[in-house]
């Protein structure tokens, strides 16, 4: 199917603030709540018990993958306000309560993007720095949990910096910045307090390691030979309200600019086009998607790929008229 095929209408406001509707307010307030979340919780930190504390730490690592997922993703494609400062602060805003530059997330995603989760090319190398088969073997998907917990490690600052620097200096210089203010934020709470340093870095991690436990299932069982079929997508109603449409995850690979207000739009054009690629539905969210009762394992993801095909029985496309989550 070309995608010059597919119209989806953008959403236009006369808000002198917002770029594209005045609905993506959600995901800015959302940004807002969690940066006081971040900071509330080293207020809280001698206040309160150690397993509240807990608690907070785990959901704040749940929040991290949210954000990623949710609010930043979708900034990348859609920066919300219109004038460039406000989205600079944002940025910035982002890049401190998260705890990774938001601009070295667009270098890295964008490459995503390029690449679709590819395979391995002749020189071993795949053109997505994240895709899931760039460390497995013979062409097959990484194991979830090898990638979930190492690919944090595997994170190379250095050569985003030089492909920022290479596309454009300011940007390469802002995403240093942010580098710079996130570290300097993490080093001033813990010169003024060691101990929640020393507990808030495990939960930052395992964020981090949950948003790509996220990536991993948005694109296993997925075709990465077929566009319409890169991604793979959940409809769970509660998911894409929450994750502001995060699930509409082969839609987006197919349409990367539609706005996340639009992915529904997009797919009631496209979902006879989806089930004839095979694009693969799954019912839970994609960070749970280890439980769905049709997720294939690697061997047989293996075996589909020998054959030369895949599985397009188990890519269930959801029957029947769509419902809108907004």
């Amino acid at each position: 199917m070309k995608s010059s095929a597919v119209v989806i209408e953008s959403p236009k406001t006369d808000s002198r603030i917002f770029a594209h509707t005045r609905w993506d307010a959600l995901p800015v307030l959302a940004a807002i709540f969690h940066s006081v979340y971040f900071f509330g919780m080293f207020y809280l930190f001698p206040r309160v018990p150690l397993w509240m504390m807990l608690i907070l730490g785990f959901i704040y690592s749940v929040s991290i993958s949210w954000n990623i997922n949710g609010i930043s993703h979708n900034f990348i494609h859609n920066p919300y306000f219109r004038l460039p400062l406000l989205n600079r602060l944002f940025s910035i805003l982002e890049s401190i309560t998260v705890g990774f530059s938001q601009i070295f997330y667009e270098c890295i995603h964008m490459q995503h993007h390029k690449g679709n989760a590819d395979r391995p090319g002749e020189k071993g190398e795949t053109v997505d720095w994240i895709s899931i088969y760039k460390h497995g073997h013979d062409g097959d998907a990484e194991h979830p949990l090898s990638y979930t917990f190492l690919s944090f490690f595997r994170e190379d600052p250095k050569t985003v910096y030089r492909e920022l620097k290479r596309k454009n200096p300011r940007d390469a210089f802002w995403g240093v910045t942010e580098l710079t203010l996130f570290v300097s934020t993490f080093v001033i709470l813990g010169v003024l307090n060691w101990r929640y340093i020393c507990f808030l870095v495990p939960f930052w991690y395992l964020g981090h390691c949950l948003s790509y436990l996220n990536g991993y299932y948005r694109h296993y069982g997925g075709n990465p030979d077929e566009p319409l079929a890169w991604g793979v997508s959940s409809y769970d109603k509660l998911y894409n309200c929450l994750w502001f449409f995060n699930g509409y995850h082969a839609e987006h690979h197919f349409r990367p600019k539609v706005h996340w207000t639009r992915m529904q739009a997009l797919r009631d054009q496209i979902v006879e086009q989806q089930r004839a690629a095979g694009v693969r539905v799954i019912k839970p969210p994609h960070a749970l998607a280890f439980l769905d009762p049709d997720l294939p394992t690697l061997k047989q993801n293996s075996r589909q790929k020998s054959h030369g095909r895949w599985n397009l029985k188990s890519a269930r496309v959801q029957e029947g008229p769509t419902e809108r989550v907004l």
